[in-house]
């Protein structure tokens, strides 16, 4: 008896689902997109109509996401994010779509340090993500490109699919794009809480990107300037014995107290805890939140606008713990702040390290 060859799927064999994904189409969204005049029609995207707003876009659903519990019609999916999301929710167990993402990450494109400069960083990740895009005119419209890399490889996976699924989309149609898509897809079954928020952090900075990129494009001028110019930055150095805004106060090296701000429950409480439990000798905090307007946040940012934090703090109790184990200890030190703000970027590093 011939032996039926197993369903290749991003280079991994996939055993027990090779009917379905015929009937699905799964295979589609993972094979390199074949010269049009060959493609075979099993390959074709999904029929989708357009109308002059993205969010109005139709695709017709693949026959995994007709039966899902998520309204995928009101997800917005752009046509190569429809075919993914249809591909892993095909998949029958977490393991293999963890090991899709991988694969995901080991090919996506390298990019040069020209890339991973501050401005590109994506805050709130427990791994280092640099992520960018350039737009170009296409017809009326501007379409987006995206470039990025990621030192952590799940991460990295997460961050190729979002580059595959939203490059060659106009800024409208990415803006439209909801992030619950990564549940029709069933990957957020293999993402910590921590990982989760990354990915959130990834496609909101996608977004605001594809605008300031297209508005780049047209007029020359860079977008959210004036945005980046109301952040605010509070913080102390020790060692240097000055203070920015004279708001921190250190003694013998070690800050001591700061100037709360009226009106900053969150930037006080954040600050209030690590200095009292960490004895730092230095310590910055900026607020970011201007920069996500508009952004779905939390309960802190519907009380007083703050969402989005990046912290920078030398401390004696980082000596010997490594990355991953200091960002833990500080999310336990902040407990219930972390439930009302929206993301996190922390640097910290032991004295010896600075």
């Amino acid at each position: 008896m011939r032996r039926t060859k197993p369903l290749i799927i991003a280079g991994i064999p996939i055993a027990g689902i090779v009917a379905l994904a015929h009937q699905s189409g799964t295979a589609a969204a993972w094979a390199p997109t074949p010269p049009a005049s060959t493609r075979p029609l099993a390959l074709r995207s999904p029929s989708y109509s357009y109308s002059p707003n993205a969010s109005q876009r139709s695709p017709s659903l693949p026959t995994q996401l007709r039966s899902s519990s998520i309204d995928v019609e009101s997800l917005h999916l752009t046509p190569e994010l429809l075919m993914m999301t249809d591909a892993f929710s095909a998949i029958p167990d977490e393991k293999t779509r963890h090991k899709q993402l991988l694969y995901m990450a080991s090919k996506l494109p390298d990019v040069d340090d020209s890339v991973r400069i501050p401005e590109n960083k994506v805050p709130g990740c427990l791994s280092t993500v640099h992520v960018d895009c350039k737009a170009e005119k296409r017809g009326d419209d501007y379409v987006v490109q995206y470039f990025g890399d990621s030192d952590g490889l799940l991460t990295k996976g997460l961050l190729a699919l979002l580059i595959r699924g939203l490059s060659g989309c106009t800024p409208e149609e990415i803006n439209a794009v909801d992030p619950q898509f990564i549940q029709a897809a069933k990957i957020s079954q293999s993402l910590t809480p921590g990982r989760n928020n990354g990915f959130l952090n990834m496609l909101a900075v996608m977004k605001k990107k594809a605008v300031e990129a297209a508005e780049r494009e047209n007029s020359g001028v860079p977008a959210a300037t004036a945005a980046a110019s109301a952040d605010s930055s509070v913080g102390v150095d020790s060692n240097k014995g000055d203070t920015t805004d004279d708001t921190a106060h250190s003694t013998n090296g070690i800050v001591t107290s700061f100037d709360p701000i009226e009106g900053k429950p969150m930037y006080n409480a954040i600050l209030s805890k690590l200095i009292t439990v960490l004895k730092p000798t230095s310590i910055t905090l900026t607020d970011n939140s201007s920069q996500h307007a508009g952004h779905v946040g939390s309960k802190g940012w519907a009380e007083s606008g703050e969402s989005h934090f990046s912290l920078e703090v030398v401390a004696e109790a980082f000596e010997g713990l490594s990355l991953v184990k200091r960002h833990k200890l500080i999310y336990m030190l902040l407990g219930d702040v972390m439930q009302k703000i929206h993301a996190l970027e922390i640097k910290a590093k032991s004295p010896s390290e600075v």
